[in-house]
């Protein structure tokens, strides 16, 4: 295997990685080096991309492709993993049976594409890691594991809340009425684990009306997500919500040379 297709389309050595929608990079929730801990996207802490000019305190905003293919953290050197549909700091953990299991599995690979800047995971098997009697699913095969900045708008205020009572008293479903049972909406883990595949009439519920909201909150933090995208679902609307699932990958630099990203 060549050395190219070992980075699986990222840069050799340290880079960061920046959302096209709201500029904010991957971040090590707290620099935290412990197993499960949560990567985030926050503000931008170092600009400088050239190595001896950096603060080594931002390193837990800087990740690198490893030996094997792995997408690591530099700041604790560990490998990232996905849990339900987070991404996570992950420990190399000893082989335990019945294998694959939730706890020891083969790690996803991250793949990035400069035309549709995109970053994509794959799987070796079944990501919801279901029971060895358990009835066999392919549809985790058929979707496409997409990374995407999830929006935040800003709290609603009191009228707001009273005018988006209102409108959910009028449209209440006739069975909450005549006593029947509304039915119960697909959240992201259904959809992800692939328990149910939705129809060309649904959307995932993290979608429903998130991905078109305003990303305006004064908050610093905005959640990273795997976005599992099923064949028939459609792409995404608007520019907004397309560039929530692009991304910069900005290698770091030994020297000060221009400024470099992959695109």
């Amino acid at each position: 295997m060549s050395a190219n297709a070992q980075l699986y389309g990222f840069p050799p050595g340290y880079f960061v990685i920046r959302n096209l929608a709201n500029g904010r990079l991957w971040d090590v929730c707290g620099d935290d080096v412990e197993d499960g801990a949560e990567i985030l996207l926050w503000p931008e802490k170092e600009k400088s991309l050239v190595e001896t000019l950096r603060n080594p305190e931002a390193n837990n905003q800087v990740f690198f492709i490893d030996t094997s293919g792995a997408l690591c953290s530099r700041s604790s050197g560990h490998a990232i993993d996905i849990e339900e549909d987070r991404l996570v700091i992950r420990h190399r953990r000893p082989i335990s049976q019945p294998y694959p299991n939730e706890y020891s599995h083969p790690l996803p690979r991250f793949s990035y594409s400069r035309e549709t800047q995109h970053i994509t995971a794959s799987f070796q098997c079944d990501p919801a890691y279901p029971p060895p009697a358990a009835q066999t699913s392919t549809t985790w095969m058929r979707k496409t594991y997409v990374l995407s900045s999830i929006p935040m708008p800003k709290p609603k205020s009191l009228l707001d809340n009273a005018s988006a009572f209102l409108s959910s008293a009028v449209v209440t479903p006739i069975s909450f009425f005549s006593g029947g049972t509304a039915q119960r909406k697909a959240t992201p883990e259904d959809v992800f684990s692939g328990d149910i595949d939705l129809t060309e009439d649904e959307t995932l519920e993290q979608d429903r009306g998130v991905e078109g909201e305003a990303d305006d909150s004064s908050e610093l933090l905005r959640k990273l997500r795997v976005l599992a995208i099923g064949q028939r679902d459609a792409p995404a609307e608007g520019e907004s919500a397309r560039k929530r699932r692009q991304w910069q990958i900005l290698p770091l630099r030994t020297s000060a040379a221009h400024r470099r990203l992959l695109k």
